[in-house]
């Protein structure tokens, strides 16, 4: 159950920052002069505690509803770790309830979805009102790691959740290591590298190491002689 609270709480933050990340974007190329003034840090920090708390209650009401009930199948989660929809086929068989009301939670995270692709339909027709090529690049460079974040992600999960049930297979516990593992894994490599800092350490980690090789490559020839 703990194990299941956590991921639908982190699954549920990474959408709604997504959500977030996509507005941001959509306010930073359409309406570039009122950036400041539309996200401030007030209002970002009202968007992440508000997340965070939608995402808290939704967890525990998906954990409520998932193991409040009976199980009546198998023992075995055919998951490598305890998803809804592998859960929800050891309940016994008056489950309706239950599902209708973590359908209902799950309609948000569709609703977040609706807003990461309404942002990005403003955002193309914007750009491609731009007539430089190198606003265009500009643009498309501050959305291509979000970007690549949300396929990774909603890619994983629609593909999950939204095909019938009875069409679930073993492919499908490929498709949730993506949404569950690799997707978290590489965010600190999609997001870091456009921070200038984090650029500056990597250029300054690779000629530290550059130099340490050329040392080693001028004293070893060095060392049999001196025996």
């Amino acid at each position: 159950m703990m194990q299941f609270l956590t991921f639908a709480f982190f699954a549920t933050i990474e959408c709604h920052r997504l959500a977030m990340m996509a507005y941001d974007r959509h306010v930073a190329i359409c309406q570039p002069l009122h950036y400041v003034t539309i996200i401030s840090s007030r209002v970002c920090w009202q968007l992440v505690a508000s997340s965070y708390l939608f995402a808290f209650l939704s967890a525990i009401i998906y954990t409520w509803c998932t193991f409040g009930g009976s199980f009546c199948g198998p023992k075995h989660i055919d998951r490598f770790f305890c998803d809804i929809i592998p859960v929800l086929k050891l309940l016994c068989p008056n489950k309706y309830n239950s599902e209708m009301v973590i359908f209902a939670f799950l309609t948000t995270n569709v609703v977040m979805s609706v807003v990461i692709l309404l942002s990005y339909v403003s955002i193309i027709r914007t750009v491609l009102r731009v007539c430089s090529a190198q606003s265009r690049a500009r643009a498309f460079h501050s959305c291509a790691s979000h970007l690549t974040a949300v396929a990774l992600f909603l890619g994983t999960s629609f593909f999950m959740y939204l095909q019938p049930p009875s069409s679930h297979r073993s492919l499908d516990k490929v498709a949730s290591i993506f949404y569950a593992l690799l997707t978290s894994m590489l965010n600190p490599f999609i997001y870091s590298p456009r921070n200038k800092e984090v650029k500056a350490a990597l250029v300054k980690c690779e000629r530290r190491l550059l130099s340490r090789w050329q040392h080693k490559r001028v004293v070893s020839p060095s060392t049999p002689s001196s025996s």
